[in-house]
């Protein structure tokens, strides 16, 4: 049920800015690198986290200011729906709000309930389906601009229904992409200690059963906990909010904020869905738990869905002019 990569384990390539900056790309992805090529997998659960290869991740998911960019540069007529009405009907949604008619849709955060607009865009996307994160992917893989949906990091070329999408693999030369669970597994759990097996129960660099506080003390998660970690309007924390609650690889919200798709196909004996991790704001703290996971219909968009995205081998410059600025972090 895993999908595979026999990708050959490369060197991490540290990427000055002076070069970066000389990249036109109008959304930058943060990312870290995830090292240890050759790990073992846990043993947890299915057994997830063992990656043969060097590669960058997210260090935050997609916020709701990056989707509004890629909506209104690829979604006037918004053929392939990225756009879901309740991402500002829903008193939980990210409150991006359409204006105009198809062909002059535009986007922003005019209707938001309280709040300035830059109280809402470093907040997770939230209503997206596997697809959109697939297109998304596209787009930066594209270079972003009027770049392509439909090809790319995926074949998509028009799949709308779950049939379809069920199909669909990441392509050998993909630059930007929605984590294999093995990818998104690693970055979140596993120690950082070497060519190993060890494994944290929870993203947050810990064993014990994180807080859903904001108090800055560590090991703290955005879930609901009898009360959720911050409530109406928002719902969702803004990424890294959680400060000393990273993960090994310096990543932030892997546990809670949004459940994250993933590329991994479960139970293809019944059509097939695409994979979930992490939890998100309205469920109880299990969900963040490594042993733990979801999964769902890939064309599925409720509150309760985000992603990030994944740069599979980050060893090459030449990836930069074909998607955005990526912009590395190291633990000091």
């Amino acid at each position: 049920m895993r999908n595979c990569m026999t990708i050959a384990a490369v060197a991490a390539v540290v990427l000055t800015l002076t070069y970066a900056s000389a990249v036109r790309a109008d959304v930058v992805m943060e990312t870290v690198t995830v090292g240890n090529p050759g790990n073992a997998d846990d043993t947890h659960g299915d057994g997830y986290g063992g990656v043969d290869y060097v590669y960058n991740i997210g260090k935050y998911e997609v916020t709701a200011g990056q989707y509004t960019e890629f909506l209104n540069a690829v979604a006037a007529t918004d053929p392939y729906g990225l756009y879901n009405s309740l991402m500002d009907g829903s008193e939980y949604g990210c409150q991006i709000t359409r204006h105009g008619n198809s062909g002059s849709y535009t986007y922003d955060f005019s209707g938001r309930p309280s709040g300035t607009e830059s109280d809402w865009v470093a907040r997770p996307v939230n209503f997206v389906s596997w697809g959109d994160s697939a297109r998304f992917s596209n787009w930066l893989h594209n270079g972003q601009g009027s770049g392509d949906t439909e090809t790319g990091s995926y074949a998509l070329n028009g799949a709308m229904s779950d049939e379809d999408l069920m199909a669909v693999t990441r392509e050998a030369d993909a630059t930007w992409a929605i984590p294999t669970e093995d990818e998104w597994y690693k970055s979140a759990y596993h120690y950082n200690d070497g060519v190993t097996g060890n494994y944290f129960d929870y993203p947050t660099s810990s064993d014990s059963e994180p807080s859903n506080a904001l108090d800055g003390g560590g090991n703290n998660a955005t879930f609901h906990d009898g009360d959720f970690t911050i409530g109406s309007p928002y719902y969702r924390t803004e990424s890294g909010a959680h400060v000393n609650s990273e993960s090994p690889y310096d990543t932030f919200d892997q546990g809670g904020n949004v459940w994250e798709w993933n590329e991994t196909i479960l139970y293809p004996e019944y059509g097939g869905y695409r994979g979930l991790r992490g939890g998100w704001f309205f469920f109880g703290v299990g969900p963040l738990q490594a042993g733990d996971g979801g999964y769902h219909s890939p064309t599925t968009e409720v509150e309760g869905y985000g992603f990030r995205v994944v740069v599979p081998e980050p060893a090459t410059l030449s990836l930069l002019a074909l998607g955005g600025l990526l912009v590395t972090r190291r633990r000091r």
